[in-house]
């Protein structure tokens, strides 16, 4: 277990945000997972983080900053045991690598193997709860570990109980994904066929469906080596059927897919668009030129103006379209 007082997040957020924590905890086994659990028994105060990738500071955290750096990757038949610290592409490309299929519509997302368990990662229709077979983990309050079925676990879009009622409660230790032996691509969501079609792959196998989508988010999602950000800012609202068609009749030909339960999920970033906010800028913080979903640290911006862009776009999809855009982004 490595413990370090005043500790830097800079490398631990993609929105390039320079705070501080009191207290810098990681855990490298699940006995040392055990260790840091007791630890916290005894705080009021404590931010358990993954790769920072969703996550915005809004200064300096006078707590103690929890963070797993537990790796290992574990085939069991068509199952992966992954460390909670492994990087989720990387689990991505192992399953590709080892014709394991399933996970390739999840391709480039940012963040760690823990935080797909937590924020219910997805992606061109697939999500980690599609995936997911069982989370193991330290109760804080205990230190026991326990094996948590994905039934329990509640997912639903960008949703779990580990955000819920189960907040601060577990430390992540492993996730172990139930993937297939047999390759059934899915093509229909977003622009993949358009893609396929423009480099002329008419069956592709699951590299070149990794590829594909990498590509697009590459040329859709900027680097945050390059540009600070957090990737998709706002969850897509899910609305009533009425209220859809309500919005439908103004706005001719605006985008929507229909779930399961009747309900319709209407993308954030065409509202943001259509309300003149893409490529603009309030102060440092701006809307992504190419995805109006992404707030983007365009340079030195704080975390208080990438908060008031956060909050003049929610008033103003709000008062255009009378629907409340909810942060995915966890704001500290």
């Amino acid at each position: 277990m490595t413990d370090n007082p005043h500790y830097s997040l800079l490398a631990h957020n993609t929105f390039g945000i320079d705070a501080c924590c009191d207290r810098f905890v990681e855990y490298q086994s699940t006995e040392e997972a055990r260790q840091v659990a007791e630890l916290l028994r005894g705080l009021d105060n404590y931010l358990i983080i993954g790769g920072g990738s969703n996550l915005l500071l809004t200064g300096d955290y006078h707590g103690t900053v929890v963070h797993s750096a537990l790796k290992g990757i574990s085939r069991q038949g068509s199952r992966l045991v992954c460390g909670s610290g492994e990087k989720w592409d990387d689990v991505v490309d192992y399953c590709v690598s080892n014709q394991l299929y399933g996970a390739e519509n999840l391709s480039l997302i940012p963040g760690d193997v823990g935080a797909s368990a937590v924020q219910n990662i997805g992606a061109y229709g697939v999500e980690a709860a599609d995936l997911i077979a069982e989370v193991e983990a330290v109760e804080i309050a205990t230190g026991r570990v326990v094996a948590i079925p994905v039934g329990d676990c509640c997912y639903s879009y960008r949703q779990s109980r580990f955000k819920q009622d189960w907040h601060n409660r577990y430390l992540i230790t492993r996730v172990t994904y139930q993937l297939s032996d047999t390759f059934e691509p899915r093509l229909d969501y977003g622009n993949i066929r358009g893609e396929l079609e423009r480099r002329q792959i008419l069956h592709p196998d699951a590299r070149q469906l990794r590829e594909v989508i990498i590509g697009i988010r590459r040329a859709k999602l900027p680097d945050p080596e390059v540009m600070g950000n957090a990737g998709s800012f706002f969850m897509n609202p899910v609305v009533s059927r009425q209220k859809y068609e309500s919005l439908a009749a103004s706005y001719p030909g605006m985008p929507h897919y229909t779930l399961d339960d009747g309900r319709e999920k209407i993308p954030a970033g065409w509202m943001i668009e259509q309300c003149g906010w893409k490529g603009r800028s309030l102060g440092r913080a701006g809307v992504h030129d190419k995805q109006a979903l992404v707030l983007v640290n365009r340079g030195g911006a704080t975390s208080a103006e990438i908060v008031k862009l956060c909050q003049t776009v929610r008033h103003d999809v709000f008062r255009q379209f009378g629907i409340d855009i909810h942060p995915e982004v966890n704001i500290v």
